[in-house]
């Protein structure tokens, strides 16, 4: 009798957290279905018939959101790859050399994980190797800022992976790219679809970086799509929350798929073996 109860009131708590997570969601949701003036209110009423799925054509016409997707895509995905596969790289090599040197390596790379930006100092890096308002450079910068975790979750992993099957590949001729490539790689899925699903949501919903450094309307992300529209349609919020939902899809849709990586991958490298 005492467990029921205990498993009763542990659902209840979980459904009333879970509810409470998602009103910000539903609250943006049923705005983005209403009218202008039913929207004006800002409150969790159902919207009324019918509904105005019209407001996403709008919003994807006036708001520009095609190239903005486009581009959003263009910074994550590249950023992802990029970082994925040097990440792997760096973690491997870090991992199977224990060395004062390389352990130093580690740790310096691991401390950009806690460090604030310094956006004064990374503006003239910018300006000084020309990627100031270029997509390469956003691509790169967003690599660049997701390394140090990335580095320090595969690191974890490599450390479980045994280094007989290192020695069984070079016995076995293999030249240290395929022993990467070939065994090691993919030994390291369970890490690396962890890193994929929580660099995609980093870089997909960052703002400051391409504010910053993307003095161009054509070659702004999602993100700043949504700061944009808000300035031009502040009065209509059932526009700007069309705006936000489109924008969010992407983002829910990869944790809803991926949320399983992110918890195996986590605690598979957390023991060593």
């Amino acid at each position: 009798m005492k467990k029921t109860l205990y498993m009763v009131i542990r659902n209840l708590a979980a459904w009333v957290i879970s509810l409470i997570s998602a009103a910000p969601f539903l609250l943006i949701l049923f705005n983005s279905l209403k009218t202008s003036l039913s929207a004006s209110d800002m409150n969790l009423s159902l919207p009324g018939l019918p509904l105005q799925w019209g407001n996403f054509l709008e919003v994807i016409e006036k708001g520009k959101l095609v190239g903005s997707f486009i581009n959003s895509c263009i910074y994550t995905f590249g950023s992802v790859a990029l970082c994925c596969f040097l990440s792997s790289l760096a973690a491997y090599v870090l991992a199977r050399n224990h060395t004062k040197f390389t352990r130093a390596i580690y740790l310096f790379i691991v401390l950009g994980i806690t460090m604030p930006i310094n956006y004064v100092a990374l503006t003239r890096v910018m300006i000084f190797l020309n990627l100031n308002d270029t997509q390469l450079g956003i691509v790169l910068l967003y690599t660049a800022m997701q390394i140090p975790f990335s580095i320090f979750l595969i690191y974890g992993f490599v450390l479980k992976i045994p280094v007989e099957l290192d020695e069984a590949g070079i016995i076995d001729g293999c030249s240290p790219i395929r022993l990467f490539v070939a065994i090691i790689f993919p030994l390291l899925k369970p890490a690396i679809a962890t890193t994929v699903v929580l660099t995609f949501l980093n870089n997909w919903n960052e703002f400051i970086s391409p504010l910053y450094f993307l003095s161009s309307s054509t070659k702004w992300p999602m993100t700043l799509s949504v700061y944009n529209f808000f300035g031009m349609y502040f009065k209509d919020w059932n526009m700007v929350c069309a705006d936000i939902v489109m924008t969010s899809i992407p983002v829910v849709l990869i944790y809803l798929f991926g949320q399983k990586y992110i918890v195996s991958g986590m605690t598979a490298g957390a023991v060593k073996g």
